[in-house]
């Protein structure tokens, strides 16, 4: 079964983040969501499998149901950055929940994904100026970045290394009371001290872009490659 690798996987990646890095001194290590997409063809809901009812509205833009090199996951097209229109369907869209919020305490995720693309939002939960804080992972330029805004302030981290290059890499971003940590394939790539205090909105979470754009004053910054899993931890 699918999930249950990707529970073992998730574990092996907590203790890696707890040994190797200073920051991330208390691993989140409770599933609050497991997405293992590998819905078939067709099928318009992304199932939780952490057994919390967390299912998301895939957009019919979303490829759903192929196998890509060995793994079964969802594949998202690439879109011109920053060009009308917008393109509403091709975003997963998971209904606001306070599991999906990371407070005050420690919050991680992990995701496999593939791209040869450098640029787009992965995964969010509320955007830049909302109030309650929010979060996303991103890839500019192919390095990944993790970033958190909250009461007690921002923390941004990026990857020195690209991971654009069309192989499979799991990222994990986890955040702390005192900072935010980013592992590659097991290993940490980037951390930074750094409070940002509780972050809970009323916003939906949203996979391959932002659900409030319009493609000329906000860009809705649509991710372009493939995803195998998405799990989120507290």
């Amino acid at each position: 079964m699918k999930i249950r690798r990707l529970i073992v996987t998730l574990a092996a990646s907590t203790v890696v983040l707890a040994c190797t890095s200073g920051i991330a001194k208390a691993a989140a290590d409770y599933p609050v969501a497991i997405w293992a997409m590998d819905e078939s063809a067709g099928s318009r809901t992304m199932h939780d499998g952490s057994g919390h009812g967390l299912n998301g509205q895939i957009g019919n833009e979303v490829g759903v149901g192929s196998r890509y090199q060995g793994a079964l996951g969802f594949r998202f097209g690439r879109l011109e950055p920053d060009t009308p229109p917008t393109h509403p369907h091709h975003v997963v869209v998971v209904p606001n929940s306070s599991l999906l919020d990371p407070g005050s305490g420690d919050f991680a995720v992990t995701m496999r994904l593939r791209t040869i693309y450098q640029f787009g939002n992965i995964i969010q939960k509320g955007q830049a100026t909302v109030p309650g804080g929010s979060w996303k992972l991103q890839i500019p330029n192919g390095h990944v970045q993790c970033w958190f805004r909250g009461s007690g302030g921002q923390v941004l981290v990026t990857a020195p290394q690209k991971i654009n290059d069309g192989r499979w890499h799991v990222i994990r971003c986890e955040r702390t009371d005192d900072g935010v940590s980013l592992a590659i394939d097991g290993r940490t790539a980037a951390g930074k001290y750094g409070p940002t205090g509780r972050i809970a909105n009323n916003w939906p979470l949203s996979i391959g872009g932002k659900i409030e754009c319009d493609q000329r004053a906000v860009g809705c910054d649509y991710f372009a490659g493939d995803l195998d899993y998405v799990a989120i931890e507290r």
